[in-house]
């Protein structure tokens, strides 16, 4: 299958600082990507960089078939969505009109939500346990709640390619499951995923490949190739023993 991301030699910078290096990334519809590293390590940056939102030091990005620079901004949100790290509310709104953000690629210059949309949104709360949440002012929501809105507009969005950073953050269990449950629904219908997590265990269960940062290098490929205990264990600084429970592979910290 052609690749919905790629990368050719691709260099990212914070300063004089290298974050990544000669990066060739081939993401396939079908596949989970676990952007696995420390703090530092330039996940995020990866992420913005990839979504077109950073310019990278060196090096090309390819969405589709075209140059990610030669992508009209409105086509580009159809082909590839980000939920960021942090989602910052300036003014009450409810929790519908938030989620109905990400149908905004999808309509004509001078177009208004169709009941279609309205449909998509709703079902997209509901795919992260929200439904009955479209009068709720966004501001009164809890960090988890908040977070799950963010999940919802970008699957509102449905772009090909989700990019995520630690969208597990301020999530209870039950829901770090289920979202990850319901991402790698959307892979096996056709999407791609990225997202940075801290997690190693949910990583290895969930994700088809891993791109681990490291202070060496960066380490990619599939999941279960790379996330091994000495790649883990150096990128992290902290020796890891990997165990089996319950038919799961398991990184125990020494």
């Amino acid at each position: 299958m052609k690749p919905l991301l790629r990368t050719e030699a691709l260099q990212l910078q914070v300063g004089a600082r290298v974050l990544v290096d000669d990066l060739g990334l081939c993401v396939a519809p079908g596949q989970i990507w676990a952007v696995l590293g420390p703090n530092g390590s330039g996940k995020t940056t990866l992420l913005h960089t990839l979504a077109g939102l950073l310019p990278p030091a060196a090096g090309r990005i390819w969405l589709g078939e075209r140059l990610l620079p030669a992508w009209p901004p409105g086509e580009a949100a159809c082909m590839r969505g980000l939920l960021p790290q942090v989602l910052a509310d300036a003014f009450s709104s409810p929790v519908l009109d938030v989620v109905l953000l990400g149908r905004h690629p999808h309509l004509g210059r001078w177009a208004w939500e169709a009941e279609a949309d309205v449909a998509c949104a709703r079902a997209a709360l509901e795919a992260v346990d929200l439904d009955g949440f479209d009068a709720r002012d966004v501001l009164t929501l809890s960090g988890g709640e908040r977070q799950r809105v963010g999940l919802a507009a970008l699957l509102a969005q449905d772009p090909l390619l989700l990019l995520l950073d630690e969208p597990l953050a301020h999530l209870d269990l039950h829901h770090q499951v289920t979202v990850l449950q319901h991402l790698q629904a959307l892979a096996a219908g056709g999407k791609a995923v990225l997202l940075a997590l801290h997690d190693l265990n949910l990583a290895h269960r969930f994700a088809t490949h891993a791109l681990v940062l490291a202070p060496d290098g960066h380490h990619a490929g599939p999941v279960a190739q790379v996330m091994n205990a000495a790649t883990l264990g150096a990128a992290y600084g902290h020796p890891l023993q990997r165990v089996q429970a319950a038919g799961h592979t398991l990184f125990v910290p020494a």
